[in-house]
């Protein structure tokens, strides 16, 4: 196995690695909407946040040598269902045909209050 780290995304929060590559492909961690120069959520409600979510999941696969073009399985975890057709938006601004395979799903909770955690199965380079 192989811990995937880059500045570009936020650190850890908990025992747990940004990403590990293992057996041709990449499994990224969770990505909260942290904006890793701030510490902080970008301001503009889940659309803003999805994007932030996304792009760090972007950036850790390209230090793994991947892609989001690589991407196979996502799995978004949404504070409120309600807020879906604005996650999917911007989701759909990220993947193309063919879509990666996704679930997504309410919880009651996500960390620090978060509206969208995103997490992905991708192909290494």
């Amino acid at each position: 196995m192989k811990q995937i780290i880059t500045p570009n995304a936020p650190a850890a929060i908990g025992p747990y690695s940004q990403a590990i590559e293992h057996g041709g492909f990449i499994f990224v961690s969770g990505q909260l909407p942290i904006d890793p120069a701030t510490g902080s959520f970008p301001e503009g409600g889940v659309e803003a946040q999805t994007r932030q979510s996304l792009s760090n999941l972007k950036a850790i696969l390209e230090e793994a040598g991947s892609g989001l073009d690589r991407v196979v399985k996502t799995t978004v975890f949404l504070a409120d269902m309600g807020d879906f057709g604005a996650m999917n938006g911007v989701y759909s601004e990220f993947f193309s045909v063919p879509y990666p395979a996704r679930c997504a799903f309410a919880v009651k909770t996500l960390p620090k209050g978060a509206l969208v955690e995103i997490e992905c199965i991708a192909t290494n380079g």
